[in-house]
């Protein structure tokens, strides 16, 4: 099916954009999200402010098809594992399909993980993966 579709978009001479073999929306190259604040190793009092930031691509509310764009999805003390599936959605992964880019979060006191994953549409993580580095922060 790939191959009719680029053997068709090169007979209309019409530029050939790259698909995801699986399916998977597309991300642009130096694509990237990152936690602005609170900063990796912070003590921080709950409710967590976490403000969102994103390069190289735009936010999208879900459900917006529209090439090079996304919503955040933050994931709690948890990881993805299945790029190739929705996000879940529950306490550990909390999405923001509105395309919010900050929140406050209530979280109990101890150490939590946090890192943002940018989801398409379907709130599918893009081909490659837009994903923020883990950061560890201490609730107080």
């Amino acid at each position: 099916m790939r191959t009719a579709i680029v053997a068709a978009l090169v007979a209309l001479s019409l530029p050939v954009v790259a698909l995801a073999d699986d399916g998977r929306t597309p991300s642009p190259p130096g694509a990237k999200v990152f936690i602005i604040e609170p900063k990796d190793g912070a003590t921080v009092s709950s409710p967590v402010s976490v403000k969102f930031g994103i390069e190289g691509m735009e936010i999208a509310p879900a459900g917006t098809d529209k090439p090079n764009t996304g919503h955040h999805h933050l994931i709690i003390d948890s990881e993805i594992t299945d790029f190739g599936s929705a996000i879940p959605k529950d306490e550990n992964h909390i999405h923001y399909g509105k395309g919010q880019t900050e929140a406050s979060v209530e979280l109990k006191p101890g150490k939590h993980t946090l890192q943002l994953v940018l989801g398409d549409k379907n709130h599918i993580p893009h081909d490659p993966p837009v994903k923020s580095d883990v950061i560890t922060i201490t609730v107080k």
